[in-house]
């Protein structure tokens, strides 16, 4: 059955839901953007410990932690692929995100998941492209996860989430 999808334009740090979705680097090092703030937020020498011993994650995988400090029980990291003009596979590896990342959700028992906008920081994969990639896999997937939320830094990602039909949240 296919997730409910909603919409909030906020800090992923704060969600209240089962898992959080990390959009990672293939080291799972930490770094800027939603990244360097889960880290901060969830306990940085915690959280890179746990992500050290994993050994990191190829583009288009997700792979878990522990939420450490935040309010979500765990930490879905996934590796978005870098935006290259789209002819190099980018949007197979960003939908394998969001797929995997609810698999990976599935095997935790995860219920509720929040997603950032994968690859759209510095990874440069065009806004409104990413997001009909995340609204399509989220709402096409067969997963026991009840509710997706994508969570929007900006209110020009929040808007294309409602235009593609996200509820408010």
């Amino acid at each position: 059955m296919a997730p409910r999808i909603e919409t909030v334009h906020g800090d992923i740090t704060a969600e209240q839901v089962d898992a959080v979705v990390n959009a990672a680097n293939s080291r799972l090092a930490g770094g800027g953007g939603v990244d360097g703030a889960i880290h901060r937020a969830a306990g940085a020498a915690e959280l890179h410990a746990a992500c050290a011993a994993l050994g990191g994650c190829p583009p288009g995988e997700a792979k878990a932690t522990p939420g450490f400090a935040l309010p979500a029980r765990w930490i879905i990291h996934t590796v978005g692929p870098v935006w290259a003009g789209g002819t190099r596979g980018e949007p197979e590896v960003l939908a394998s995100c969001y797929r995997r990342s609810l698999a990976v959700a599935d095997e935790l028992g995860a219920r509720s998941v929040a997603f950032p906008a994968v690859s759209t920081g510095v990874y440069g994969y065009p806004p409104d492209r990413a997001a009909e990639i995340a609204f399509h896999t989220t709402s096409t997937a067969e997963t026991d996860v009840e509710l997706v939320r994508m969570v929007a830094f900006d209110r020009a990602t929040h808007e294309l989430y409602l235009r593609l039909g996200a509820l408010p949240g």
